[in-house]
């Protein structure tokens, strides 16, 4: 098993991290499960460690994962059978392509593993025998067309060569292109003489390449015949057609055609399918009488884009020739774009920074050219952009600041359309919630409070009410009130912190009970927003006036006197009197 390794790192920004490297590996077919393809971790210079807290994992569009990762060793290894031929046919090379997807934060690497092909399947012919009934006035040097054998390798393990036996009357003439043998030629060397024998047997054998080298056989049949002194001849050697994707059955494609100069029985021409790929089986079919060839299966530019059709032109004594049809499909747009969600985050942080991944996307559009060219795009007037990181991938990422208070959650819209005629689209949303974070003050309703009460109260009695509200959310903007310094008829007030205060004064006052107004919230990061009130109380009225001083809170201390602070306990469960001295 040989390895190749290529790294290309892409750095698009601080926060965005979309491709980062590539790796290719190489590998056989047929590997057993669990054997190792490489280390992908020391391959992409990630530590294991990474590989697990990320929650890395394989992203793919096949319906079937023949690769798995490992992240406690940081290896790819076989999970199911890989068969080349299954997977990619005649198309060389054949890879797989997925990707590995990280988190926290959000990145992707492209795996490419290429399959080389093993010599596992010999060359086969769809028939086991074929048939000819040739004149023994045949002259030297007829040609007679034989069916190619089908081998699924490619590359030297592929369809090498064939040999004909006996070769008593027979010799056979490949025709190649490309190095590829298109067709096969039996040629008559030596007249038959049907006195001498009515029926010949012959074998063609097709061999490949490979190692061991493997073979199939088909078994040729021939019925000698009395003279026959015209073969056939096709009015074109090469016929060109071509048809859309998705036309209906019984479509006329073209018509083929040959002339045989002979009359009677001898001159009247069938037409047949000589040979064809596995591929144009059961998609094509050709009128045995007058050469019209139909569509008799379903076709898809996107499987198949040219069909090659051997059709063979018999008379009947039995001499024939044969013509090549190439079909060529024409792409319709009929694939709509397909959207996959790679990774996403279903919160985010108002604080977040710009260019922070949010969502990847990979974009596949099946059909060609213009087609299959996609553009993507989002709803207008939202904090997020989409990103083109790679060819067919995409990053929804923030694009300004967030404010929770503003919007608290967005229903991003990704809309992906080919620019085919008409053009065909798809679109997902992707719902994202907006966490908070505590950026904003408590705030009175009012600047300012003025109550009255009578003198003598019993305590308990509540004066006025204060509110204040924080655009926060929960817990940032639960507020909790906490009064300031006061005093009365000059006489400081000391006080301990809980759900109510009660106030003694020095000079016979009356006991007056009174709520905090001072607040803050208690988010994690606590803002303040404070009032201070001075309290007066007077011996010669009724009332007692409360009146207020706005100053700046900074600390939650309390002064017995003048010259010694004390520090208010926030965690304080028992109510204590707070006494002037």
């Amino acid at each position: 098993m040989g390895r190749s390794v290529g790294l290309l790192v892409f750095i698009w920004s601080v926060y965005l991290h979309s491709v980062l490297g590539q790796v290719s590996y190489t590998i056989p077919e047929e590997m057993a499960k669990g054997s190792v393809v490489g280390n992908i971790a020391q391959d992409l210079g990630l530590d294991v460690k990474r590989l697990k807290a990320g929650k890395a994992r394989i992203f793919t569009r096949d319906s079937i994962e023949y690769v798995e990762l490992n992240r406690d060793r940081g290896v790819l290894v076989i999970k199911d059978r890989i068969d080349r031929e299954a997977i990619c046919g005649q198309t060389t090379p054949c890879a797989l392509h997925f990707q590995i997807i990280l988190e926290n934060p959000m990145e992707f690497y492209s795996i490419n593993i290429e399959i080389t092909d093993v010599n596992d399947n010999p060359p086969v012919f769809e028939k086991s025998e074929v048939k000819f009934k040739i004149s023994e006035s045949a002259v030297s040097g007829a040609k007679f067309i034989l069916d190619r054998a089908i081998d699924p390798d490619v590359g030297t393990n592929g369809l090498r060569t064939y040999v004909l036996k006996p070769t008593d009357n027979f010799a056979l003439k490949l025709h190649s292109q490309a190095g590829e043998i298109k067709n096969i030629e039996m040629v008559l060397e030596k007249p038959l003489d049907r006195e001498q024998h009515e029926h010949i047997s012959l074998v063609l054998t097709a061999v490949d390449g490979g190692e061991p080298q493997m073979s199939g056989t088909m078994q040729i049949l021939i019925s000698v015949l009395d003279a026959n002194d015209n073969a056939p001849v096709f009015t074109q050697s090469v016929y060109k057609a071509s048809i859309k994707e998705g036309a209906s059955l019984g479509t006329i494609v073209t018509t083929v055609t040959a002339t045989d100069a002979d009359d009677g029985v001898n001159g009247k021409i069938t037409y047949s399918v000589s040979s064809m790929l596995d591929h144009t089986r059961g998609i094509f079919e050709v009128n045995e009488e007058n050469g019209e060839v139909r569509l008799s299966g379903n076709i898809d530019y996107e499987k198949a884009r040219t069909f090659e059709i051997n059709i063979r032109a018999s008379d009947e004594g039995g001499l024939v020739d044969s013509c090549k049809l190439i079909v060529d499909v024409i792409d319709v747009n009929d694939n709509r774009p397909e959207i996959h969600i790679m990774s996403k985050s279903n919160v985010i942080s108002e604080d977040a920074k710009p260019n922070t991944v949010v969502t990847m996307i990979n974009i596949e559009d099946a059909d060609s050219g213009e087609n299959g060219k996609v553009q993507c795009s989002i709803n207008d007037d939202i904090p997020f952009a989409l990103r083109s990181t790679s060819n067919n991938f995409f990053s929804l990422v923030t694009d300004s600041d967030l404010d929770r208070e503003k919007a608290s959650e967005y229903n991003i819209s990704v809309t992906c359309s080919d620019e085919g005629a008409p053009s065909l689209s798809s679109s997902v949303t992707i719902a994202l919630q907006i966490l908070d974070v505590n950026d904003n003050p408590p705030v009175f309703v009012h600047k300012s409070y003025e109550g009255h009460i009578v003198e003598n109260n019993a305590p308990g009695v509540s004066v006025f009410t204060l509110n204040a509200r924080d655009a926060d959310w929960k817990q940032n903007a639960r507020v909790s009130y906490i009064l300031e310094d006061s005093s009365i008829n000059g006489v400081p007030i000391y006080r301990w912190r809980n759900e109510r205060h009660m106030y003694k004064s020095g000079v016979n006052l009356p006991v007056i009970p009174y709520y905090p107004p001072l607040y803050a919230d208690v988010g994690t990061g606590t803002l303040k927003h404070a009032f201070n009130y001075d309290v007066c109380g007077t011996t010669d009225s009724r009332h007692s006036q409360l009146t207020e001083c706005v100053q700046p809170f900074n600390q939650s201390t309390l002064n017995r006197d003048h010259d010694v602070p004390q520090t208010m306990s926030r965690s304080t469960t028992r109510s204590q009197d707070l006494i002037t001295e």
